[in-house]
């Protein structure tokens, strides 16, 4: 009943979208790791790829590299706001779309070496590269002068998940777990700034998710109950110290908006308590993966009938179902996004 509903009124924002003409902003720009990453790593020399079914079984486009059935947080997102789904920025060479792009990575976080084990990938550094370049080259000839870009920049909607990876790096180890949160909140702040300096003014940075709860974690790690609670305690640190941060940034950058996806607990309520979500199983993948359920799908195997009743597609990465979930609590519960997704579209 609980995912009917969160359909509906999904349905709901996006024909009030459609039926307005215009978009509820001018753009949306995502950033981050494979949980949004779109199909940049289809492109680049790396393992961590998503484009072989059953990756995108149930999207229309079918396999396009997004590591899940179906689509992610920020296409619902996107339809929410009547926009196009954000394109992978590598996809272009030539012309570029204002409507937004996806900077996303698989395999990359918060700190540059991350993931550089699997092969390439492009860091939130590389990532907002990307975007300088978008702003200062491609952008431009789509407006009449550096007044109306800004007027466009401040009015679109960035969108950051990323920090999950880092803590499954070797650098992570190399510190105290509060030490190495404190090192990824000082560098994200920086990285914030940045993407201020280059005219953003929105921003959604959706918390790092419970990942002693993914299989590949409860797969090969002794615990008790459904997860590895002392994973999930290593991302509390950073979690809990998450939201001060981007008030900080909000109270001293002029017009700006930093905004909380409080998506952790949701996540970890949706796997104590399936039910309430329609799910059936937040313990297994849906697909056959290597390693015994703890890696990513098998090219051109089956997944399960019934993907929308599970919370992991493969080892690590969520269903269509539950990418709805989140993103619609960002959208209209200010328990999870404060303000929402539907308030700061006004402001």
């Amino acid at each position: 009943m609980t995912a009917l509903i969160i359909f509906f009124s999904l349905l709901h924002y996006h024909l009030i979208s459609s039926v307005c003409g215009a978009p509820l902003a001018p753009a949306l720009y995502v950033f981050g790791d494979s949980l949004l990453d779109s199909g940049n790593n289809n492109i680049l020399p790396t393992v961590s790829k998503a484009n072989f079914e059953p990756y995108g079984v149930d999207f229309a486009k079918g396999d396009t590299g997004r590591f899940s059935n179906g689509r992610l947080v920020p296409d619902f997102i996107a339809e929410f706001l009547g926009l196009p789904y954000p394109p992978p920025c590598l996809s272009f060479r030539v012309s570029t779309p204002v409507t937004g792009l996806n900077y996303a990575s698989a395999s990359c976080g918060i700190l540059s070496e991350t993931g550089q084990s699997l092969g390439r990938c492009l860091s939130l550094d590389n990532q907002i590269d990307l975007f300088q370049r978008t702003v200062e080259s491609s952008l431009p000839n789509h407006f009449k002068g550096p007044n109306e870009l800004m007027d466009h920049l401040s009015k679109s909607i960035l969108v950051v998940g990323t920090g999950s990876n880092d803590y499954m790096s070797d650098t992570s180890k190399q510190y105290t777990p509060q030490e190495f949160a404190q090192l990824l909140l000082d560098k994200l702040s920086l990285n914030f700034q940045r993407l201020y300096s280059l005219g953003a003014r929105k921003v959604v940075m959706f918390e790092i998710g419970p990942i002693g709860c993914t299989p590949s974690m409860t797969r090969t790690n002794q615990h008790n109950g459904k997860c590895v609670e002392e994973s999930n305690q290593l991302v509390s640190y950073f979690n809990d110290n998450l939201l001060g941060m981007l008030q900080n940034l909000t109270s001293t950058l002029p017009n700006s908006i930093f905004v909380r996806g409080h998506v952790y607990w949701l996540g970890y309520d949706a796997i104590m308590n399936p039910s309430k979500y329609g799910l059936l199983d937040t313990s297994n993948p849906c697909c056959e993966t290597w390693a015994n359920g703890t890696s990513a799908c098998i090219p051109n195997l089956k997944p399960c009938p019934n993907p929308d009743q599970h919370f992991f597609f493969d080892g690590y990465h969520l269903t269509e179902s539950v990418n709805s979930v989140l993103a619609s609590h960002c959208i209209g519960d200010e328990s999870v996004c404060s303000p929402t997704l539907k308030e700061l579209v006004t402001m």
